[in-house]
C-alpha cells in the first residue's frame, strides 16, 4: 500500500463478547446492536468512513472463535479474509479474557494478512489491575496493538491513525511464524511444497502455509477444495495418522496445544495481574452460585422477565396516553383544515388512524428492548441462555438455540439469521423453524391492546403469560420437529459465560435508539402504505346498494323534536350505515368471504380482515383495526378509543384465543425470506407457514372449546 492508493479494507475479527460491534459503532458512527451473546453480528455489515485524506471500508464480520469451518459464520469469516484479502485485519481482543481470544488471533497470524490488534474493554482491565507490555506485545504478534475501550471511545482516534500508518507503509507488520513440534514442522514443510507445486503462480509462502496447516488439522472444506489433488490428499492423511501414532493425540489437538502454549508464553511475559483479580472472579462465582442456582435461577429468571413485561405496560401507559393526546390533536386540526373528499378521508381515516394507532405503542417498545439491553450488558442474558439450557434439552432443542430465539423477541428475521452460529445442521434447522414462535416486538402491540381492552386490572400479567406461552410452544414444536422432521444427530452446548458489567447508560440508550429508529421505520413504509390500502379497501366502492334508506329515516327523525330517545335512534341508524357500508367494501367482502374458516373461532369478518393483512406485517394488524373501526364513531375523544370499540366487539374468552392465534400463525413475509434464505430453499419456507397455521388455529379452537364448556 502507498500514499497513492487512498482506500483501505479494513475486516473486523474477534469473539462474541469482545466488544467487536460496539467498536464499529465508535470507528462509523453507525448504531449497530451491541449485544452480552455471541454472534450478534451474523451477516458482514460494511461502513464507509474518512480519516486522514483516505477513505476507509470498514467490514464488520461476524463473531467467531476460530478460523475453522464448522458453522456458516465462521465460514463467512474465513472466505472473507482468505478470497477479498483485505488490506488490514483489525483483531478485536476482550483485554480481560485474552487466554480465550488470542486463540483466534493465532490463526489470523498464519492467514498473513496485515494484523493490529485491539486490546478492548481495557478500562475494564486497568480496574482488575490488569496490565500490559504493549511494546512487548507488539514484538511477539509483529504488529501494531492499541489499547481501546469502545464503551468510552477511548483510544479511537490512536486506533483510525495507525490504520492510515499502517496503509501508508508508516508502520511494519511483518508477520510471525508460529513455532510447533518439529514433527508437525516437518509435516507442515512437506505439504507445502506440495501445495506450492500444485499451485506455483496463485500462492505465496506465507498463503501456502496456512493451507498446509489446515489440511493437517483435518479441515473439511479445505479438503473439499484441494480434492482433486489426490497425491496431496493422500500424503496429508498419512503424515496425520503418523503423528497420531507418535504423539497420541490428534492432530488438530496438537495444533491447538501448540497455540495456547504460544499464548500463555506471550501472557507471561507480557501481562501483569494483581492478587485482587482473583477476588473479581470469586465475586462472578458468588453471583453464579445464586443465578445459575439449580434451584433459584429458574424462578429468578421468570421473575425478572414478569418484572420486564409488568413494566412494559404499566410504565409506558403514561407516555402512551400523552401520543394517543397528540394523534387525536393532530387529527382535529386536520379534520378541521381539509376540506370534505376523498383526500380528506384518507388523510383522516387511513394514516392518521392507521400510523397513529401503531405509533402509540412505541413506548413499549423502548421499555421493552431498555430491559433487554440492560440484562444484555450486564451479562445476564447468557447466563438465561446457560440455565435454559438444561430445560431446553429436555425439550429437545439445542442450547445454543437459546440466543437466536431471545434475539426473536425483537425480530424473527435476525433471531432465523442468527441460527447460523449453530453448527449442527439438525439444531439449526429446528431453531429456525420455531424462532417465529417467539414473540416478537411486532406483536406486542396486539398484545397490549387486546390486554388493556379486555383484561385491564392484570394486562402485564397477562402480556408477560403470551411471552411465557410463545417459549412453551417453541420448545414443544421442536420436539415434534426433532422427533418426526429434521433427522441427524444433536451436539453438546458449549457456552461462555462473560463477566458481570454494569451496564453504560450511553451503551442501553444505544440499543433502546436503535430498536425505536427501527420501529419508526416500519411505521413510515410498511405501515403506512398498509394503512392506504387497508382505507382504500375498506372506503370502497363509493356507491352502495343501501337495504334500507338511511338518509331519509335520519332526516324524519331530526325534523322531530330533540329528545334522548330521537338521539339514540339516529345513532343507532348512523352505526348500521356505517356497519353496512364497511360489510359492502372490498375489505368487507374479502373478510366475510374467508370469515367462515375462522367462524368455528367466534371470529368476526373484522378480525378475519386483520389476520389477513397482518401476513404483510403484524404491526398492520392494529393499523387495521384503527381503521376499520375509526368509522361510526361519535366525535369525542373517548369513543374514538381503539381499545373501547375493541372491547365491545367480542368477548374476553374471543380476545383471549384471538391473542393466541396472533402470536402463533404464519410469520411476516419478511421472516419467510429470511427463513427460505438460511434453511436452503422454500419447502421450508411452506412448511413454516403451514406448521404455524396449523398449530395456532389449533390453539385457538381449543381455548375456544374449553371456554365454551367451562361453566
Amino acid at each position: 500500500m502507498n500514499e497513492n492508493h487512498r482506500t483501505i479494507t479494513v475486516a473486523l475479527v474477534g469473539n462474541p463478547n469482545s466488544g467487536k460491534t460496539s467498536l464499529s459503532n465508535q470507528l462509523t458512527g453507525f448504531r449497530d446492536s451491541v449485544a452480552n451473546y455471541p454472534r450478534v453480528t451474523v451477516a458482514k455489515k460494511e461502513h464507509v468512513i474518512e480519516h486522514q485524506g483516505w477513505t476507509i471500508r470498514v467490514v464488520d464480520l461476524p463473531g467467531i472463535y476460530s478460523l475453522t469451518s464448522q458453522s456458516p459464520d465462521e465460514r463467512i469469516g474465513r472466505e472473507f479474509i482468505q478470497n477479498e484479502q483485505p488490506d488490514i485485519v483489525l483483531n478485536v481482543l476482550d483485554a480481560g479474557n485474552l487466554e480465550r481470544n488470542l486463540f483466534l488471533t493465532t490463526q489470523l497470524l498464519e492467514m498473513g494478512s496485515p494484523l493490529i490488534v485491539a486490546l478492548n474493554m481495557i478500562d475494564e482491565a486497568h480496574d482488575q489491575g490488569i496490565t500490559f507490555d504493549i511494546p512487548a506485545l507488539r514484538s511477539m504478534l509483529g504488529g501494531p496493538v492499541v489499547e481501546v475501550d469502545s464503551a468510552r471511545g477511548k483510544g479511537i482516534g490512536e486506533l483510525l491513525n495507525i490504520i492510515v500508518a499502517v496503509a501508508c507503509g508508516r508502520i511494519d507488520t511483518s508477520r510471525i511464524d508460529l513455532p510447533y513440534d518439529s514433527h508437525l514442522e516437518q509435516a507442515i514443510s512437506r505439504t507445502q511444497d506440495e501445495i506450492a507445486a500444485l499451485h506455483p503462480e496463485n500462492l505465496n509462502l506465507r498463503q501456502s502455509r496456512w493451507l498446509a496447516i489446515k489440511l493437517l488439522e483435518g479441515d473439511e472444506e479445505i479438503a473439499q477444495q484441494e480434492g482433486d489433488h489426490t497425491r496431496l490428499i493422500q500424503a496429508v492423511r498419512e503424515d496425520r495418522r503418523a503423528l497420531a501414532r507418535q504423539h497420541g493425540d490428534e492432530v488438530d489437538t496438537m495444533f491447538a496445544m501448540a497455540r495456547y502454549g504460544f499464548i500463555h508464553g506471550m501472557l507471561a511475559e507480557a501481562r501483569r495481574m494483581p492478587e485482587e483479580t482473583v477476588k473479581h472472579g470469586d465475586v462472578n462465582r458468588r453471583l453464579d452460585a445464586v443465578f445459575l442456582s439449580r434451584w433459584m435461577g429458574l424462578p429468578l429468571f421468570l421473575g425478572l422477565m414478569w418484572v420486564m413485561f409488568e413494566a412494559t405496560f404499566t410504565v409506558g401507559e403514561i407516555p402512551m396516553d400523552w401520543i394517543d393526546t397528540g394523534v387525536g390533536w393532530i387529527s382535529d386540526r386536520l379534520d378541521s383544515l381539509i376540506p370534505a373528499g376523498l383526500v380528506h378521508d384518507m388523510l383522516i381515516d387511513g394514516i392518521i388512524a392507521g400510523v397513529g394507532g401503531t405509533i402509540v405503542f412505541l413506548p413499549n417498545i423502548v421499555i421493552l428492548f431498555f430491559f433487554l439491553a440492560f440484562f444484555s450488558e450486564t451479562g445476564y442474558l447468557a447466563r438465561a441462555a446457560f440455565l435454559m439450557d438444561r430445560m431446553m434439552h429436555v425439550f429437545g432443542l439445542h442450547g445454543k438455540a437459546f440466543i437466536p430465539l431471545v434475539i426473536g423477541f425483537g425480530c424473527n428475521v435476525p433471531a432465523v439469521m442468527a441460527a447460523r452460529t449453530i453448527e449442527s445442521n439438525k439444531a439449526r434447522l429446528i431453531t429456525i423453524l420455531v424462532s417465529p414462535f417467539m414473540s416478537c416486538s411486532a406483536r406486542l402491540p396486539v398484545f397490549i391492546l387486546f390486554a388493556g381492552a379486555f383484561f385491564a386490572q392484570a394486562a402485564g400479567t397477562v402480556v408477560f403469560a403470551m411471552y411465557v406461552l410463545s417459549i412453551a410452544v417453541a420448545m414443544l414444536a421442536s420436539i415434534f420437529l426433532s422427533k418426526f422432521v429434521v433427522t441427524g444427530a444433536s451436539e453438546p452446548f458449549v457456552m461462555e459465560l462473560p463477566p458481570y458489567r454494569i451496564p453504560t447508560l450511553r451503551g442501553v440508550l444505544f440499543h433502546m435508539w436503535e430498536k425505536a429508529m427501527s420501529f419508526l421505520r416500519k411505521v413510515a413504509g410498511v405501515i403506512l402504505i398498509g394503512s392506504i390500502i387497508i382505507w382504500f379497501l375498506q372506503a370502497f366502492p363509493q356507491n352502495v346498494d343501501w337495504d334500507q334508506d338511511y338518509d331519509g329515516q335520519i332526516a324524519a327523525l331530526t325534523e322531530q323534536a330533540q329528545t334522548s330517545q330521537r338521539d339514540e335512534h339516529i345513532a343507532a341508524l348512523q352505526r348500521e350505515r356505517a356497519q353496512e357500508k364497511m360489510r359492502k367494501s372490498y375489505l368487507g367482502r374479502i373478510g366475510i368471504a374467508v370469515s367462515p374458516v375462522f367462524s368455528p373461532l367466534d371470529f368476526a369478518w373484522q378480525d378475519t380482515v386483520a389476520i389477513l393483512t397482518g401476513f404483510v406485517a403484524k404491526e398492520v394488524v392494529v393499523a387495521t383495526y384503527a381503521v376499520l373501526y375509526n368509522q361510526g364513531e361519535s366525535e369525542t375523544e373517548e369513543s374514538n378509543s381503539l381499545r373501547a370499540a375493541i372491547a365491545g366487539s367480542m368477548a374476553p374468552l374471543t380476545a383471549f384465543a384471538f391473542m393466541v392465534f396472533a402470536l402463533l400463525y404464519a410469520p411476516c413475509i419478511a421472516t419467510i425470506a429470511a427463513i427460505k434464505a438460511e434453511a436452503g430453499g422454500w419447502r421450508w419456507a411452506g412448511f413454516s407457514v403451514a406448521f404455524s397455521l396449523g398449530l395456532a388455529y389449533s390453539l385457538a379452537l381449543a381455548i375456544t372449546l374449553v371456554g365454551f364448556l367451562l361453566p
